[in-house]
């Protein structure tokens, strides 16, 4: 059962701006949070953002801050990741997740994650 996946990604010049998408189904829109993160290669996954339904906070790291933006349609299960301004280290394998069991930030705690999509950013 795919409960989450993601869409949007692409190749893009530095400066540039490109639009996530994550479907989701089944329990993953009941979570209170989902978030976005992204991995590149040799690295460690790491924290995007994140968004909360019952109050609508929204996470970001400091590295996309002013940048990213993270939106939730509940009524269509769409969770979304604006980015904008993007430079050459956004360039990774992004994923959403859902339902984090503790530390939203963490890339260990959530329970529900998509396959993933590529953005790679040119300079």
């Amino acid at each position: 059962q795919v409960l989450l996946v993601e869409s949007g990604g692409g190749l893009v010049q530095a400066g540039g701006s490109l639009r996530l998408s994550c479907a989701g189904s089944g329990p993953t829109f009941g979570s209170n949070v989902m978030g976005w993160f992204r991995q590149a290669p040799g690295k460690e996954r790491e924290f995007v953002a994140a968004i909360s339904r019952s109050v609508g906070s929204t996470y970001y790291a400091d590295s996309v801050k002013g940048r990213f933006t993270i939106s939730r349609d509940n009524t269509k299960n769409i969770l979304y990741l604006q980015m904008n301004s993007l430079k050459p280290e956004d360039t990774a394998v992004y994923y959403c997740a859902a339902n984090p069991a503790g530390d939203i930030r963490s890339g260990r705690g959530y329970q529900y994650w998509g396959q993933g999509t590529q953005v790679t950013v040119s300079s």
